[in-house]
């Protein structure tokens, strides 16, 4: 039976949070494999297990802490979900995305969404930041949309548009603060796969050949939801690996974590330029 998440549900979770956070955060922030340490820059933190949150889905994946860290980033109020949760662990698709639904009811109207991609696009390397400029929902395509069943209204409509689900103006933002610290960057499009198993070096291809620049196992569900709920959206890829599409090499969820050491002090400086100019 599906697992279609309700406003009761939601509520129960926002009331556990909101009991023990005495600010409205503004800005939510996922962190994905191997970057959940940015968290940690998180100042005046109230720190709140997943566990102890009604509803919650708990990560079972290494490289996710599982928690919520709230408080503020460059004077923003963030609400930083150290760790997410992901289709391939067995949830649904509304309950991997509850959290998002959570953050737009405790008063975030805006999503900065991270992950650990493999590089699809040739010019792309381990170590590169990648801004997300649009993505391919290949899990959706097949049919796991996180907005199958009933529509929740009190957040948007039945068909909400997706020509534009990463702002251009937080983009924009996102370039500009790389810049001003001299460090580089890429822009892309993002392709969700379901996982836990690494994409064939034929799927690869395929991805290639259809436009995609990097390769993951989340992001895009979480940002539908987030437009959905009319919040703006800005997204950023870690490059950990290069994709195998020749059969080559052997790509690792160790690789991944290691690449995350290194990814790890440039998304916290482009995380930190882009708060300051909010």
């Amino acid at each position: 039976m599906e697992d279609f998440i309700t406003m009761k549900e939601i509520k129960q979770a926002v009331d556990a949070i909101r009991a023990r956070i005495d600010i409205e955060p503004e800005v939510g922030m996922i962190l994905g494999t191997g970057l959940g340490d940015l968290a940690d820059s998180v100042e005046d933190a109230v720190i709140i297990p997943n566990d102890q949150i009604p509803q919650w889905p708990l990560s079972t994946v290494q490289g996710h802490k599982g928690r919520l860290v709230i408080g503020r980033l460059e004077n923003v109020r963030v609400l930083v979900l150290q760790g997410r949760t992901h289709f391939y662990e067995g949830y649904s698709m509304g309950r991997i995305t509850l959290p998002v639904r959570v953050m737009k009811q405790l008063g975030c109207d805006k999503l900065v969404v991270t992950n650990a991609a493999g590089a699809i696009n040739p010019d792309f390397v381990p170590g590169d930041l990648m801004l997300i400029n649009d993505h391919l929902n290949i899990i959706g395509m097949s049919g796991a949309n996180p907005l199958k069943g009933p529509n929740l209204e009190e957040f948007g409509p039945r068909f909400p548009d997706m020509s534009q689900p990463y702002d251009r103006e937080l983009l924009k933002l996102a370039q500009e603060a790389c810049n001003e610290a001299g460090m580089a960057f890429q822009e892309g499009v993002y392709a969700s796969l379901a996982g836990p198993s690494f994409e064939s070096p034929a799927e690869l291809r395929f991805l290639q050949t259809v436009g995609a620049d990097a390769v993951g196992m989340s992001t895009v569900p979480e940002v539908i939801v987030a437009k959905h709920s009319g919040m703006r959206v800005l997204g950023i890829s870690g490059i950990s690996n290069k994709a195998n599409l020749d059969g080559s090499t052997i790509t690792t969820h160790e690789e991944v974590l290691e690449a995350g050491k290194v990814l790890v002090p440039k998304l916290t400086t482009l995380i930190r330029g882009f708060l300051g100019k909010l």
